[in-house]
């Protein structure tokens, strides 16, 4: 059994590889950290499902090439371990490169649900607050 901090570490990794999934364009392998009854609840609709998280994601992004690089960075992040389930919140930033130079362009906070599944943790339930747009 993995002590209190090997979980918090396998779950900060686990966000880790979302921002840089998301920030890629790797909507499947997104949508793979989510259980398979997952939701991902955002500003710009709720998907629940790998399938309608990834449709979802690739909806409301630009079409390949007119993609800016982008990078999120998660901060603040407070993690409830409760045996195989954790409540985690954290803040996140999205620096974006644009016509004149890289900007903030949006910032918010997680409330996540995560559960262990197959000796891995996995997003059971992701809501994404929007503060600065």
């Amino acid at each position: 059994m993995p002590t209190a901090l090997e979980d918090k570490d396998a779950i900060r990794e686990l966000m880790a590889q979302y921002c840089f999934t998301l920030d890629n364009y790797r909507f499947a392998d997104m949508a793979a950290l989510f259980t398979e009854d997952g939701t991902w609840d955002t500003a710009f609709g709720k998907a629940t499902g790998r399938e309608a998280i990834a449709a979802l994601m690739k909806s409301i992004s630009k079409p390949e090439g007119e993609r800016e690089r982008r990078i999120h960075m998660v901060s603040n992040v407070v993690i409830t371990l409760r045996g195989d389930a954790a409540r985690v919140q954290s803040n996140w930033e999205v620096v974006q490169n644009g016509p004149d130079g890289p900007h903030l362009s949006s910032a918010g906070g997680y409330e996540d649900q995560m559960v262990r599944r197959n000796g891995g943790w996995m997003f059971q339930y992701r809501k994404i607050d929007r503060f600065i747009k």
